[in-house]
């Protein structure tokens, strides 16, 4: 019986010690450093990125990515959040494709009734959040009282 429960513990240490490389879809990759997948090479788009790899992007990003960052295109979640608007108020301002750095200046610039009443309510949004963190905190400290009582 020891044997067979020592085969299995070398069994399983042998598996254990050999790591499968963790790797993940160019999508996933993009969404995790933030740039328009349509954007990136056609090497990025074609392959799969290694978690190696993804660290690597982000510690010392190539020419490419940070031409990325820079410029743009954007997506949408960069782009709702240089404008200060959430990704359904893009959508209501009807803004659907990617924008590059110079576009969403230039609409920062132009101040469009969407992108101020979209700013507004995401600064509603932020107040009531904040709002409610607050009463949880509050909730929290008298229970935290009643106990020690």
């Amino acid at each position: 019986m020891w044997s067979a429960v020592a085969q299995t513990l070398d069994t399983l240490d042998t598996m254990t010690s050999h790591q499968n490389t963790q790797t993940m879809k160019p999508a996933t990759a993009a969404k995790k450093l933030g740039v328009y997948l349509e954007a990136t090479p056609a090497e990025f788009r074609e392959g799969v990125v290694t978690r190696a790899e993804l660290n690597a992007l982000q510690t010392d990003p190539p020419a490419w990515l940070r031409d990325l960052r820079r410029d743009g295109p954007h997506p949408r979640p960069v782009v709702a959040a240089k404008l200060g608007v959430s990704i359904a108020g893009l959508h209501r301002g009807g803004v659907a494709e990617p924008l590059t750095t110079e576009q969403i200046e230039a609409l920062k610039q132009e101040r469009p009734e969407w992108l101020e009443r979209e700013r507004a309510v995401q600064a509603d949004v932020r107040k009531e959040a904040a709002r409610v963190k607050e009463l949880h905190a509050e909730r929290a400290q008298r229970a935290e009282g009643a106990e020690r009582d």
